[in-house]
């Protein structure tokens, strides 16, 4: 699976989306359409780009989420003033009906979402704790997880139950950048 050269892209929703308040289901088919799934939403993080991406940002209310906190990606401007990209480091993963536990420690970590572009704020988050889930085969997989890892999983796990990251903040930083959001969408 190639996810730079193979797949669509996906439209992302942004907030506030219906689609990003609902609970995912549970994955009960392993088959090819979910791989497919899989595929066409890792192409469409690595060309918005983002470091994850949950099937509700995309329509598709599934307990899915994929992401990659360790690439890097760098724009190269042609001749003729396109620009195109270069990747490297590509360390995909999917995740299928995450479960966490042993959530310890706090870290404070400045999150971005793709569901809400141009917000960038402080968010607390556990900074260790260990994920159980199934992969693309359905085979049951668990990580252990801290820093910048451990936030992103918590993230894009968050979109599977209807939260997005801004609902995280105090109810006054929370209005004050929504109002800021929306304004700026309406453009």
């Amino acid at each position: 699976m190639n996810a730079l050269e193979e797949g669509k892209i996906l439209k992302i929703f942004t907030y506030p989306a219906p689609i990003l308040k609902k609970i995912a289901e549970p994955v009960t088919q392993f088959d090819d359409e979910l791989e497919e799934l899989c595929q066409n939403m890792l192409h469409t993080m690595y060309h918005a780009p983002g470091i994850g991406l949950a099937a509700p940002q995309v329509g598709v209310g599934q307990r899915i989420f994929v992401m990659d906190i360790d690439y890097d990606r760098e724009e190269i401007i042609q001749a003729d003033g396109e620009a195109e990209y270069k990747y490297e480091n590509l360390v995909p993963r999917i995740i299928i009906n995450p479960k966490f536990e042993n959530q310890e420690g706090e870290i404070l970590y400045e999150e971005g979402c793709l569901s809400v572009p141009g917000v960038y704020e402080q968010v607390k988050r556990a900074e260790k704790l260990t994920l159980h889930y199934q992969d693309v085969k359905g085979e049951k997989q668990s990580l252990d997880a801290e820093g910048l890892l451990s936030v992103c999983l918590q993230h894009e796990n968050d979109h599977l139950d209807g939260i997005v990251f801004i609902e995280r903040l105090s109810m006054i930083k929370k209005n004050l950048l929504m109002k800021k959001f929306l304004k700026t969408k309406k453009k």
